[in-house]
């Protein structure tokens, strides 16, 4: 690339390079990801519900060979205790997700996944080695803020690498790996319920070191995210990452034409949207009017949100309390096998959405996906209250519930999981991608929070519980319906664009008018162009010799 002369094109359909077999496995490969993050949201339902656990941690003797009800009763743990356990993950997953986005900027995202498998290494070893609850604790705040680097930095770093034509299948792949670490987390819990030891919970716990190691090696191995290269103004190293991602030659005119387009883009972007130190380029997550469907403001707006009504699907009330709330419905002899049985339901449906993601879009699987939640969820509300409930003793009914919840989970999993994160990953510029994608992944980690706090005294059994039951599954079914209505106002469709031609997208239409927006032009030809078909020189040396501003030097420190 002599010269730094960048062959551009003003074909919309040649931004970006052909593809290998070779380069779709190392996008593919960061989804791991997911497994170590599904895992640790999985594991801890299952182990709060262990006799030892409980035993251990409450000091309470165990049951006698037959029980009674009383008895069973008194044999768990109380509400705040695991509303603390499992929450406190998500709190450590919050600060972790928003620090992460500034250190994906100054370090590269490679780096920041790499660092964030560390610290959660750290956090699994204190869990492992706790037998109180104080210990217990700190290991899943500092794991917490593991999984909040990879959780946000992850899916920025897929979305960056992915072809734009499988973009949503690869990062549902990142659903797919976390509904499979949550099914391991189910597997492994089944196995060791019954020990009368610590390695009932112990090794539910030491076995997620495994999964951050692997996938620690393995980004150590893949090259960094290209348009990192070009916001920190590096074109040589962006041309040979990408070359390596796109299995192309070196030199090859694709290449070219695909890094042209991304540093016109970059131009484009730092010249509307203000540059500046630390906290300045903080603010840019927030400027613009509510009124421009394109304005930093929206699109914040929009990732935050769209991350909290994945929340408030309340899918997470499943995997997070679905043993204990099973055992306290009573009406379950199994409730691990049950547990068990859900998780597989997510995990066989989530693959459905790698065709259909691409295939419908994203816009209309959220819609339609949030609808069919709602039925499934006022399904099983309707008849907890009437033919489930105790008195009734009718096992035709418990079974409609647990097969309307599994018709729920794959709604869910088919659609609002992966899309969720697909879009995150779509909507923002590149300027403040990685904070954009940061504060959206901190939402959910905060609804998440939120859920894991007052799920356990809305269904808890206790004198100053809710008591809910199975009617908890009315608020789960309206807050679905909130989601039916949020996403056909508010979500756009990006299947089949580039992450440059998404900014242009919402800037020329609405959410409803989305889905037939065809691109019409580049931002290398917008940008300028040469009479050789070259990028404009001033554009190109622009992001060869960044100010300070546009590359982040100034935001090392909040100073």
């Amino acid at each position: 690339m002599a010269g730094h002369d960048l062959v551009a094109t003003s074909d919309v359909n040649r931004i970006e390079a052909p593809v290998t077999v070779k380069a779709y496995l190392m996008c593919a490969f960061a989804s791991f990801g997911g497994i170590f993050f599904g895992y640790d949201s999985g594991y801890i339902s299952g182990v709060m519900g262990m006799e030892y656990f409980i035993h251990l941690y409450q000091g309470l003797p165990y049951l006698p060979p037959n029980p009674t009800d009383a008895q069973k009763n008194a044999f768990t743990l109380p509400d705040w205790k695991k509303s603390l356990i499992t929450s406190i993950l998500s709190a450590g997953t919050f600060f972790g997700a928003i620090f992460a986005g500034d250190l994906a900027d100054w370090f590269g995202r490679r780096t920041t996944i790499i660092a964030g498998c560390l610290i959660f290494i750290v956090g699994v070893i204190l869990q492992t080695a706790s037998t109180s609850l104080g210990l217990l604790v700190a290991g899943r705040l500092i794991a917490g803020f593991g999984v909040g680097f990879v959780s946000a930095i992850i899916i920025l770093y897929m979305s960056e690498i992915a072809p734009k034509k499988v973009r949503g299948a690869l990062v549902s792949g990142y659903q797919f790996c976390i509904t499979i670490g949550i099914l391991l987390a189910s597997c492994v819990d089944y196995g060791t319920q019954n020990r009368r030891n610590t390695g009932s919970y112990r090794i539910p716990i030491a076995i997620q070191m495994l999964w951050a190691l692997i996938l620690g090696i393995g980004l150590f191995l893949l090259p960094e995210s290209p348009r990192y290269f070009v916001r920190k103004g590096n074109l040589e190293k962006a041309t040979h990452v990408l070359t390596r991602l796109r299995g192309e030659p070196e030199g090859s005119e694709y290449i070219q034409q695909e890094l042209a387009e991304i540093v016109a883009n970059h131009e484009y972007e730092t010249s509307v949207i203000p540059q500046g130190g630390y906290f300045k380029t903080w603010a840019s997550c927030f400027t613009g009017g509510l009124r421009n469907p394109s304005s930093n403001l929206r699109r914040t707006i929009l990732g935050t949100s769209l991350q909290m009504m994945q929340q408030w699907t309340g899918i997470n009330f499943i995997f997070y309390f679905g043993t204990t709330f099973f055992q306290e419905l009573k009406t379950i002899h199994n409730p691990f096998l049950i547990g068990l049985v859900t998780t597989l339901v997510n995990v066989c449906s989530t693959p459905i959405s790698f065709y259909i993601i691409e295939k419908y879009g994203r816009r209309s699987i959220l819609i339609w996906g949030a609808l069919g939640m709602v039925i499934c969820e006022f399904i099983v509300a309707i008849v907890g209250v009437t033919k489930g409930r105790i008195s009734e003793n009718d096992p035709a009914a418990v079974r409609a519930q647990i097969a309307f919840i599994c018709f729920y989970i794959f709604f869910f999993a088919t659609t609002w999981g992966p899309g969720a994160w697909v879009v995150i990953g779509e909507i923002f510029p590149l300027p403040i991608r990685s904070r954009g994608v940061a504060l959206s992944t901190a939402s959910n980690w905060f609804w998440n929070c939120i859920i894991a706090v007052i799920t356990p005294y809305m269904v808890g059994t206790g004198p100053k519980d809710a008591n809910l039951g199975s009617r908890v599954f009315f608020v789960w079914g309206s807050l679905c319906a909130l989601c039916f209505i949020y996403a056909y106002i508010l979500i756009p469709e990006t299947k089949g664009l580039s992450l440059e031609q998404v900014d242009r997208m919402l800037e020329e239409t609405t959410p409803r008018t989305s889905a037939k927006w065809v691109p019409h032009s580049t931002f290398a030809a917008d940008m300028g162009m040469t009479d050789k078909g070259t990028l404009a020189p001033d554009v190109v040396e622009k992001n060869v010799h960044p100010t300070a501003e546009a590359t982040g030097q100034t935001e090392t420190s909040p100073a």
